[in-house]
């Protein structure tokens, strides 16, 4: 469902993607994680066809980045880290316009999204304007936009922040569920025990290279650990966390006559 070949994105001097290939099928949800910087998100913006990759071939759902991204952008929903929405317009008329965008009737539209309103519990903020809704509230709409065409693969940037416990505990489910009917789902985060408890499966990039991919047994087994955050920190060279604590101890407590006495 997602094939990905020799896949490089560079700006000028500095490789934010380096040569990753990576093939995955339909039915599966797998975490795509890795530190800050490391080319989590440009590699999903290139996925979705909002980036022009330098070097390599994307097939999503059968159709190719290059050749056929607007039927590419039909098949998929996509949840972007940083999203912004219309603040002026409501939830309801916010996903009426997606709905139109995907070419849906009008009446699957209105039962669809009286549905998913009602599931994350937005029904009385339906006719509120955007710009007055929470982050976590706004967060939800923009789940549902991704969701409401019914895709065939989904791309996940940070879903769950500012989401409450319960609706983190609702998309882990619904997760699980749309890979059991065949949903492909690409998950990024940081968040690593969701990843453990939902993934099917982990790839770990590390400056712009997979450092890791496999299932958490064969992680557990290639990296001789037990968690997935300690399995992460063996990877990405992150494992020397208590040197790194003593280190800024040292320097925040060295200096005592700098602080300010009034």
């Amino acid at each position: 469902m997602i094939c990905v070949s020799e896949l490089t994105k560079t700006y000028g001097r500095t490789v934010a993607v380096d040569n990753i290939s990576f093939e995955i099928p339909p039915g599966q949800i797998v975490g795509y994680l890795g530190p800050n910087g490391a080319g989590k998100s440009t590699t999903v913006k290139m996925l979705v066809g909002m980036l022009q990759p330098t070097r390599g071939q994307i097939v999503v759902a059968g159709c190719d980045s290059q050749t056929d991204n607007i039927e590419l952008k039909r098949r998929i929903g996509y949840v972007p880290e940083d999203a912004i929405l219309y603040e002026t317009l409501t939830p309801i008329e916010y996903l009426q316009l997606v709905g139109q965008l995907y070419h849906m009737t009008e009446k699957s539209i209105a039962e669809k999204t009286d549905d998913f309103l009602q599931v994350f519990q937005l029904t009385r903020a339906a006719h509120q304007r955007i710009s007055s809704l929470s982050k976590g509230m706004r967060q939800k709409v923009l789940i549902i936009s991704a969701l409401l065409h019914n895709p065939d693969v989904l791309f996940l940037d940070e879903p769950f922040s500012n989401l409450d416990v319960s609706t983190v505990t609702l998309m882990k489910k619904i997760l699980q569920d749309l890979a059991g009917i065949g949903k492909t789902v690409l998950y990024c985060t940081h968040i690593l025990d969701v990843a453990e408890n939902i993934c099917h499966r982990v790839l770990i990039l590390n400056r712009g290279k997979i450092v890791a991919d496999g299932s958490l047994d064969e992680l557990r087994e290639l990296a001789h650990r037990t968690s997935l955050e300690e399995i992460f920190a063996r990877m990405t060279e992150a494992d020397e966390v208590g040197v790194k604590s003593a280190g800024i101890i040292q320097t925040m407590t060295e200096h005592r006559d700098d602080r300010y006495i009034p």
